[in-house]
């Protein structure tokens, strides 16, 4: 499991792309973006990168489309451990932390999808209910009872490029649903994309 570095590289990324983060009620983007929702697979996408995953859009636009894989766990690996490889103070910290892959791009890069009650330096509001946050002391906080009541933390992310995920999606691979926070933080993040299709066609 790489745990090399934990950047915001990608709320550069997402900063830069017109604010496209924000809550939909807050954003300026086009009426067909899928940023703030979620990305569900197809039964038959057969690419193995995404095969049987539920994906949370960050940013989707005319540079393209950059979005968090959210139920497939790496493994989990000891706080302190964790903390440690990334500079901070580990010292006197118990239990693990399990993360997840968040995509088959750049997977140094860290990030933490989590409830809106934590608010950081380096957090964004995607959706109603949903936040993301790139600064690593979001695990500490986490570690010491002050984050976010809800969180899941990713490595790595997906992209496609300008039209490749409509044409995806044109193609069946995929469809969206709205990124509801009781579906994203369910306590079995395995059945996160069975509980995805059966909202297949509802609007909530």
């Amino acid at each position: 499991m790489c745990v090399a570095r934990w950047i915001g590289c990608l709320l550069v990324l997402l900063v830069n792309g017109a604010q496209a983060a924000a809550p939909p009620a807050d954003r300026d983007e086009p009426a067909a973006s899928l940023a703030g929702r979620l990305l569900v697979a197809d039964p038959g996408l057969a690419d193995p990168n995404f095969d049987h995953t539920v994906v949370l859009i960050l940013r989707d636009g005319s540079e393209g489309t950059l979005g968090l894989v959210l139920n497939r766990p790496y493994g989990k690996m000891p706080t302190a451990e964790l903390l440690r490889r990334l500079g901070l103070d580990g010292k006197g910290v118990t239990g693990e932390t399990e993360l997840f892959y968040g995509g088959p791009v750049q997977p140094e890069i860290g990030m933490v999808v989590h409830s809106p009650d934590y608010e950081g330096p380096h957090t964004l509001r995607i959706a109603p209910g949903l936040a993301v946050t790139g600064d690593p002391e979001v695990l500490a906080d986490l570690a010491a009872g002050k984050g976010p009541r809800q969180a899941i933390p990713v490595l790595g992310y997906a992209g496609w490029a300008p039209g490749q995920l409509a044409g995806e999606i044109a193609a069946g691979a995929w469809f969206s649903i709205p990124a509801d926070p009781t579906l994203v933080f369910a306590p079995d993040a395995g059945s996160m994309w069975k509980r995805a299709m059966a909202r297949r066609g509802i609007e909530l």
